[in-house]
């Protein structure tokens, strides 16, 4: 049968052994488990009344541990202190180091940070001898500049045949000014962002003669995402001086114009920005959106303009009355092409199917990851206008704040670079 033994105010269960030997005693057992509760310690507990003892390794002993004994009888090598360690070692005092002159606020290193202990542990001490030399000639190498080092990012530049192409189609002559509208009824379709890269595109290719003009009635965002903000002006103050403005002629009438624009910030391109008042578009009735497009030509060969979304405005139809290019924006989502679709069963009842017909589908990418529509929906608007553009995602855009053509990834330049050569192609000579 099996017995209890106390043990520490608890119970242990003690077994037969089996072999006709009495199991071991209770102190022997409580010596056991507590030489394994005692194993990290190094320490081991009595064992049928023996103290055992594991040495500890020298490195954890303290430095009072090695004090002489009290008879110890240390002999005298010269010195008040007897601490110099060896004979015939100068006296220094108790610091061990000769004296000098230090600066105010700095002493020679106490016994503290000079021993294992101190702030100088683990560090060899400096070599006496000067460090080898190389034998071959070493180049001259510039001073050390006091500023630290700063990494800069430039994009790998993109070249290719087809990119070749397209800027040679993008700096032809196109005879005359051309208007390229930028149409949706639905919002969220980037056409905003279209207008901005579009111009932005054609800017940095042919240099000079680009607008971006914020055609929305409804309080349009193109004028705050692209230009730099140097004044409050907006398509109604032009309109306001339009009779003034027109009267000029030549530099002078780029001067005043001038004066309502806003500027990329790297001058590829104007912006006109649109009103953010909503009772303003009462104003831009048929015949002051065709005086301001007039005016705009005198000045710039490619205006790109965000028609906004109520397709029942007078400025809205206007625009796609006199426009030379139609840009179909759209995102790869079943709404959006379902509007689009309908945009242009309207504009072919209106009279306005050659427009259509040479329209250029852009569709953009708002994920990394394409979905499959995205193919569908380029199959399906490549039947019903002249081409069609895939703009690829670009985490760049993805905040909605200011649009800046430099920050683009290459692929997504390329892209746009492809684009706005489809979209001058039918008027390059």
């Amino acid at each position: 049968m099996a017995g209890l033994v106390a043990l520490g105010g608890s119970s242990v269960e003690r077994a037969e052994t089996g072999w006709d030997r009495p199991s071991e005693s209770a102190p022997r057992w409580r010596a056991l488990l507590d030489r394994a509760l005692l194993s990290r310690t190094g320490e081991q507990a009595p064992v049928n009344g023996t103290q055992i003892i594991t040495p500890r390794s020298p490195a954890t002993y303290e430095p009072s541990s090695y004090l002489p004994p009290p008879d110890y009888d240390r002999p005298d090598f010269g010195g008040p202190d007897h601490d110099q360690g060896y004979p015939g070692r100068p006296d220094y005092g108790r610091s061990g180091y000769p004296p000098g002159d230090y600066p105010p606020g700095d002493y020679p290193p106490t016994e503290y940070e000079r021993t294992a202990y101190g702030r100088g542990a683990g560090y060899p001490p400096r070599s006496p001898y000067p460090p080898p030399q190389s034998p071959y000639p070493q180049p001259p190498y510039p001073p050390r500049s006091p500023y630290p080092a700063q990494v800069e990012w430039r994009q790998p530049p993109i070249n290719g045949a087809d990119v070749d192409r397209d800027i040679d189609v993008l700096r032809r002559d196109i005879g005359r000014p051309r208007v390229l509208a930028f149409a949706n009824p639905k919002g969220g379709v980037h056409k905003t962002t279209a207008t901005v890269l579009a111009a932005a595109t054609v800017g940095s290719v042919r240099g000079r003669g680009v607008l971006a003009w914020d055609d929305n009635e409804l309080r349009g965002t193109l004028g705050l995402r692209a230009g730099s903000a140097r004044h409050a002006r907006t398509i109604r103050h032009l309109v306001a001086d339009l009779a003034e403005v027109e009267s000029y002629h030549g530099p002078y009438l780029v001067e005043q114009l001038d004066q309502y624009l806003r500027h990329a910030s790297d001058g590829s391109y104007d912006v006109l920005a649109g009103e953010e008042n909503p009772r303003f578009a009462q104003r831009l009735d048929q015949f002051t959106v065709r005086r301001v497009l007039e005016l705009l030509r005198r000045t710039h060969e490619v205006i790109c303009v965000d028609t906004g979304n109520n397709v029942e405005s007078a400025n809205w139809q206007t625009v796609l009355q006199v426009a030379d290019q139609l840009v179909l924006t759209t995102v790869p989502r079943e709404d959006a092409a379902f509007s689009a679709d309908w945009m242009l069963d309207l504009l072919e009842e209106i009279g306005l199917g050659h427009l259509v017909a040479n329209a250029v589908t852009l569709l953009s990418c708002p994920t990394p990851n394409p979905t499959p529509l995205l193919d569908d929906l380029a199959s399906h608007f490549g039947a019903r206008t002249r081409a069609v553009a895939v703009v690829p995602y670009d985490p760049t855009l993805e905040a909605g704040s200011s649009i800046e053509y430099e920050l683009l990834q290459p692929a997504t330049k390329k892209a746009w670079l492809s684009a706005a050569a489809m979209m001058l192609e039918p008027f390059a000579q």
